[in-house]
């Protein structure tokens, strides 16, 4: 009897991490492993990629991982890559705020405050948020919450407007470049939701002990690979093609319909092939998956309401000694309607500091790199690169004090790149994934289990042991 088929659409972290799941994960092959074809639309690795400059290879995409969580750690290891694990040197960040620069307190829970103290200690906010907190802890405002609600409604409720708008929002709404007034409590910050459900006071709700005894020191919050994280994605790549995994790249899929001959289940189409698979896992963008399965469910027609935001990162090399870098941190948040030259407002979202994250890259050069784009903030799009760069300097001239002429430049755009959990998302999402495991098809990627790359490698193997207990 041959060996089932299963096909995965979408070469991106997930879809490469459910195609390791899928030939045995850290074992290997066996002789129950099922055939196994990777087909994706443009560059395999999706966002995760890497290149030369400024003399040092660096990520063009993510340029690092959420180390708390086991999955990254989990891949990284079995594939024989712990040896180049690199932890993050540094932590913190600043906010620029009525024209400066505060250190964010570290007790901030995803930017809503646990304590009177977190709002005093960082400058740049009025009276009002700290009244706001004051308020919380002894006379907390009321909020009717359903099955899931707005991250913005919460906070501009509870603390006031501004704490949600110059502060929650540059940092939720920097990871998901989303707004917080769209964005799901549900989804994204479960215990904001879980504290806004019980009612009482968000600040107390949200303060929680310390996990790790004061003796031991904490373990790294963030990690690397030396060659960068997006040699994750080509190393993974190697590996797959070492186990016979067919990776096609720069091949769109055009269709995926129910077979109506043979013996399997469907056909998945591409501009030359027609290849027949027992399952396959959609590890595509939702609106993708929603194109491609919705004739099948009306469920999974519903994925192509998922939204998603554009974003693009710009690099500057800059000569060492140049910059003052004075503030602390890694990093600076921008808040949206940050004022700029009349009634424009600033382009930039976030400032990275690279070196200071990464040990290794500390040579030559300083490298900067420059956040902009936001789910309803597209202006980038129709600039040039050129003009993208001019743009982000003038910026950085006035948020830092002074900006030299950069000696290199890159400009990477990521349209549609990052999947909105807006209000109502888990409950779409759980249906569609219901619906899936119905017909041998398995969801997996950024837009259902979170956006960051463990939980990306996470969904994928997840995904992949869906489909073997279905083809078993």
């Amino acid at each position: 009897m041959s060996r089932p088929s299963v096909v995965v659409i979408g070469g991106g972290i997930a879809g490469l991490a459910a195609a390791w799941e899928l030939t045995g994960a850290a074992e290997g092959p066996s002789a129950e492993t099922p055939r196994v074809e990777v087909i994706e639309a443009s560059t395999v690795g999706g966002t995760l990629a890497t290149a030369t400059f400024a003399g040092r290879t660096i990520d063009v995409g993510p340029d690092g991982f959420l180390a708390r969580r086991p999955e990254a750690i989990e891949l990284i290891t079995e594939m024989g890559l712990a040896d180049q694990l690199v932890d993050i040197a540094a932590s913190g960040a600043s906010i620029y705020l009525r024209e400066a620069l505060y250190e964010i307190p570290r007790g901030l829970a995803l930017g809503v405050p646990t304590s009177r103290q977190d709002v005093a200690s960082l400058g740049g906010l009025t009276w009002r948020s700290r009244l706001g907190v004051l308020r919380d802890q002894w006379l907390p405002a009321r909020l009717k919450v359903g099955e899931d609600i707005a991250i913005g409604d919460i906070v501009r409720t509870k603390l006031g407007r501004e704490l949600a708008y110059q502060v929650v929002e540059p940092m939720v709404g920097g990871i998901q470049a989303g707004r917080i007034d769209h964005l799901s409590a549900r989804s994204l910050f479960p215990a904001l939701y879980e504290a806004a459900r019980a009612g009482g006071s968000l600040t107390r709700a949200l303060t929680t002990p310390a996990a790790t005894p004061a003796t031991a020191p904490p373990a790294p919050l963030f990690a690397t690979l030396r060659g960068g994280i997006g040699s994750l994605a080509s190393r993974l790549g190697e590996r797959l093609a070492e186990r016979d995994v067919a990776v096609r790249r720069a091949t769109p899929v055009l269709a995926l319909r129910q077979s109506t001959h043979g013996a399997r289940r469907y056909d998945v189409d591409t501009a030359d092939t027609t290849t027949a698979a027992d399952a396959v896992i959609l590890a595509t963008p939702g609106a993708v998956a929603g194109a491609l399965a919705g004739a099948l469910d009306p469920a999974l027609a519903a994925l192509s309401e998922l939204r998603s935001a554009s974003v693009a990162m710009i690099t500057l090399a800059l000569t060492r000694g140049e910059l003052d870098l004075s503030f602390p941190g890694t990093g600076v948040l921008v808040p949206l309607a940050t004022p700029w030259r009349g009634a424009d407002s600033m382009l930039t979202t976030a400032i990275t500091l690279l070196e200071r994250k990464w040990p290794h890259l500390v040579e030559g050069d300083e490298i900067v790199r420059v956040h902009v784009g936001r789910s309803d903030d597209v202006r980038f799009a129709a600039m040039s690169d050129a003009d993208l760069v001019a743009r982000v300097v003038a910026e950085l001239n006035t948020i830092l004090g002074s900006f030299p002429a950069p000696n290199a430049w890159l400009v990477r755009r990521f349209p549609n790149s990052l999947p909105q959990y807006e209000v109502g998302h888990q409950a779409l999402v759980d249906a569609a994934k219901t619906a899936a495991a119905r017909r041998h098809l398995a969801l997996a990627g950024n837009a259902y289990d979170g956006v960051g790359i463990p939980a990306s490698i996470g969904s994928g193997r997840r995904a992949a042991r869906e489909v073997l207990a279905a083809l078993t």
